[in-house]
């Protein structure tokens, strides 16, 4: 039971990462392209999705939380947890909860670094035609 409890959030946790990685594939686009106007930009992509993937997978699947089912608690008389249909709708939910807030933080992260850049841009394209006229 624990093994097939296993599978099933791996599995949810790497469906849930992949519908938000597609939901934010053009805006993740968008932005590298703007700020990284080069081939590159796909790179950055593609490292930005296998981080969100990976984020996702390893926050919704909880190995230590998991652990509860097979694993006697250290004190006198406990039992191990049984797995219910209740806690299988309670870990499912759990892992995609989980999931969720792993992939958030990752674009939060992202998006403050790109704003970042956004901004640094911004003032270098001000700046750079300014010197170019008091050049010539």
């Amino acid at each position: 039971m624990f093994l097939a409890l296993l599978v099933v959030t791996f599995l949810v946790a790497t469906v849930v990462s992949m519908i938000v990685m597609q939901a934010f594939l053009a805006p993740v686009d968008q932005i590298l392209s703007r700020i990284i106007a080069d081939e590159i930009s796909g790179a950055w992509r593609r490292y930005l999705m296998f981080a969100m993937y990976v984020v996702g997978v390893s926050s919704g699947v909880r190995i230590w939380e998991l652990e509860r089912y097979i694993t006697k608690p250290p004190y006198p008389d406990a039992e191990i947890i049984k797995l219910t249909p209740e806690r299988w709708v309670l870990e499912v939910y759990r892992t995609v909860i989980e999931t969720l807030q792993g992939v958030a933080w990752v674009l939060l992260v992202f998006f403050l670094v790109s704003l970042f850049a956004f901004v640094v841009l911004r003032v270098f394209e001000m700046v750079w035609p300014r010197r170019e006229r008091h050049a010539g």
